[in-house]
């Protein structure tokens, strides 16, 4: 499949669907291209219960002109206005405008403009029996109970940092969950001092008002983390820190992410330019690469009303509506102050940088330990020795951790920014370094891959 676009929307989720709509509403010939089978990315995921919000906007895209790929994952940008994409494993039905993976097996998508609203992922940090079974993500486990996995009556431990942990431990509580321990790793200054920042704020306080609502029986710690998790095949119970107490809680699940990680191995493949760890844009969202844009998470955690807002702008400027564009940046310079103040709250305790043992892997997808990294300087040489990061996942998991653990810069981004097919590779034009360093992926064995599962 070849297509050209005015405008590419790479990501579905609150920012990606704001463009997207936003582009063809300004006359644009738009497109959305995003790997999940519909749109709404993690937030507003199928099958669950939107907020008024997430189903204005979702209806507005169905009723827009914009062409909507969803099951196709961008793996490459072989050239400035080129994106290459190739179907996910399911394969979505062909309707209003929806783009079927069942007649094409790849997909090459032309533009003038484009718009990156990649969103961001979970932080885990390994500690002993983090790769047990039930211990999971935060979001994971919001996610498969969204989905159906049946949670009543089951006892979790929400752990980690970031208001994530209040939404998930709320939604669970809500669906029958018994939340036996909700563990912030942010002191209680910390905290304090970003609940009176939400006075500025009245939405979000409201929303963290029903979630303390609905999870008014679960015990909250802050300054608190699980340093092991237990059992024989599966989870049975975690060890909780708080300063020099140590005590064991019985659960079935623990729900543990710290904080998210912007997913910048596209802008960073285009050559955007990267500070701090979010893509660096202008007021209207441009980065340093004319043309393309960037919108919602990758630019800094700040929320779904920000998310939108972005999205928002960046069409408009791509689309040439530059005038309207400012007048809703001036909106989003008052906004960034929170991005500011949540981004001070999750700052990670350095004593976390103490959880693994020697045996801990760090690397799941390569079953690196903890004792095989201390040996090693940087990024590149614990690739080398020990393929860190060189698994399916190719260091999403992993290379965060590391980058908390040890410093690490994990460098340059190569293609393909997620596992593909040869066959794609060769089409795309890839370079004989590209192809050689993508068939060790492609060779993985079913266990393998489903280890970035776990």
């Amino acid at each position: 499949m070849r297509e050209f676009f005015d405008i590419v929307v790479v990501g579905a989720g609150p920012a990606g669907v704001a463009a997207a709509v936003t582009a063809a509403e300004a006359g644009q010939r738009a497109a959305l291209v995003d790997d999940n089978p519909a749109p709404g990315g993690q937030i507003w995921r199928s099958g669950a219960h939107l907020p008024r919000a997430g189903l204005h906007w979702l209806a507005r895209l169905q009723r827009s002109s914009a062409r909507r790929l969803n099951g196709w994952r961008v793996f490459d940008s072989p050239q400035p206005d080129l994106l290459c994409a190739e179907p996910c494993q399911f394969v979505p039905s062909a309707h209003n405008g929806s783009a079927s993976t069942a007649q094409v097996t790849r997909a090459e998508l032309r533009f003038n403009r484009l718009i990156l609203a990649t969103g961001a992922r979970e932080r885990f940090l390994p500690f002993p029996g983090w790769t047990l079974p039930n211990v999971m993500g935060a979001g994971a486990l919001d996610a498969l109970v969204r989905s159906g996995l049946p949670i009543a009556q089951k006892r979790v431990v929400v752990a980690g940092t970031g208001p994530l942990l209040l939404a998930v431990a709320a939604h669970l509580a809500r669906r029958g969950a018994r939340i036996v321990a909700v563990c912030e790793q942010a002191s209680f200054s910390q905290i304090a001092r970003f609940a009176a920042r939400l006075v500025f704020e009245p939405a979000k306080l409201a929303q963290g008002a029903s979630y303390a609502l609905a999870m008014r029986s679960a015990h909250v710690h802050t300054g608190c983390w699980p340093i092991a998790a237990h059992g024989p095949d599966r989870l049975h119970s975690v060890t909780l820190r708080k300063g020099d107490d140590l005590w064991d809680v019985d659960c079935d699940y623990l729900a543990c992410g710290f904080h998210l990680v912007p997913n910048t191995e596209l802008p960073a493949l285009l050559g955007c330019s990267i500070a701090g760890g979010h893509v660096a844009t202008n007021e209207l969202l441009e980065t340093s690469i004319p043309g393309v844009y960037c919108a919602g998470e990758p630019t800094g955690i700040g929320g779904v009303e920000l998310a939108l807002l972005e999205g928002e702008i960046a069409a408009l400027a791509a689309s040439g509506q530059v005038a309207r564009a400012r007048k809703l940046a001036r909106h989003r310079r008052r906004k960034l102050a929170f991005v500011r103040a949540l981004d001070h709250a999750c700052t990670l305790d350095p004593r976390l940088r103490t959880l693994p043992a020697d045996e801990t892997l760090v690397c799941r997808c390569e079953d690196v330990p903890y004792s095989a990294l201390c040996a090693r300087s940087n990024w590149r040489e614990a690739k080398l020795h020990t393929r860190c990061g060189m698994g399916p996942c190719q260091g999403r998991i992993c290379g965060t951790a590391a980058e908390f653990l040890f410093g690490w810069n994990s460098g340059s981004v190569r293609p393909p920014i997620f596992p593909a097919l040869v066959s794609s590779l060769v089409s795309s034009g890839a370079s004989p370094e590209t192809l050689a360093a993508a068939i060790p992926l492609a060779h993985h064995s079913p266990a393998q891959n489903s280890k970035e599962n776990r």
